[in-house]
């Protein structure tokens, strides 16, 4: 049955991925947009230097991974919801944060997960790479949640509790979304290809798409906080939207 599901699936998302596997599978494509990761990077860089310099050491590494993976696009998202300079908070914004703060993570495993299975031990079974890879998103979104719990003095059981129950829905269909496009897209594909890049680049970014409307519905009904307020950090500027 769920052979029947996953070809059913396949065969409908045909049209879109003969649309996007050329796109994906051209040197020039990631070469441009290797430099656009590298311009919005910078610029991050410098807002959080020169203008942002009260957000939290964990945002400011959220907001570089998040960029890292996403470029331009997580550039917007840090933009519209985590800098200091917004002129007042709000649910989207919120949900924007907390579903950055799980991207991070979940991203880093996913990342590792992939070009340590394919790249490096060289697995050719698309099964066990996707569990692997779900893995390590696991452990990673997890971690990034447990390691500032446990700081502020949380036991360790109740550390991993809460990040259980605040953190597994969004991982979850945000794995199933990344991990599931980029085999999907480039399931084939070896690490010394443009596709396998590009694959693992856009389903990054769809994942946080499909996330996002989660982590908005656990800060509305409380499940979870949304991160920090930035406006309300040290030396906030509420000058700008």
């Amino acid at each position: 049955m769920l052979g029947t599901f996953i070809g059913r699936l396949t065969h409908a998302v045909d049209p879109a991925r003969e649309a996007l596997v050329p796109i994906l599978s051209e040197p020039a494509v990631l070469f441009g947009w290797a430099v656009a990761v590298a311009a919005a990077l910078g610029a991050l860089w410098w807002d959080l230097r020169e203008r942002n310099t009260g957000l939290s050491s964990l945002m400011n590494g959220v907001w570089g991974l998040v960029v890292l993976y996403s470029g331009p696009f997580g550039l917007a998202i840090y933009w519209l919801s985590g800098r200091q300079q917004m002129a007042h908070d709000s649910l989207w914004r919120r949900g924007a944060r907390s579903t950055a703060h799980c991207f991070s993570g979940c991203g880093a495993g996913e990342v590792t997960g992939v070009v340590v299975l394919v790249g490096l031990v060289a697995i050719q079974n698309t099964l066990v790479t996707t569990l692997g890879t779900f893995a390590l998103a696991y452990l990673f979104g997890y971690a990034l949640t447990v390691g500032p719990l446990l700081q502020d003095g949380e036991a360790l059981s109740t550390a991993v509790r809460d990040a259980l129950y605040t953190e597994t829905p969004s991982i979850t269909v945000m794995e199933v979304v990344a991990i599931g496009t980029d085999v999907l897209l480039a399931g084939e594909a070896t690490i010394g290809t443009a596709l396998f890049w590009g694959g693992l680049i856009f389903s990054l970014s769809l994942g946080f798409v499909a996330a996002y409307p989660v982590n908005v519905a656990l800060v509305a009904v409380g499940v979870k906080e949304g991160m920090s307020d930035p406006t309300a950090a040290k030396g906030s500027d509420a000058s700008a939207a």
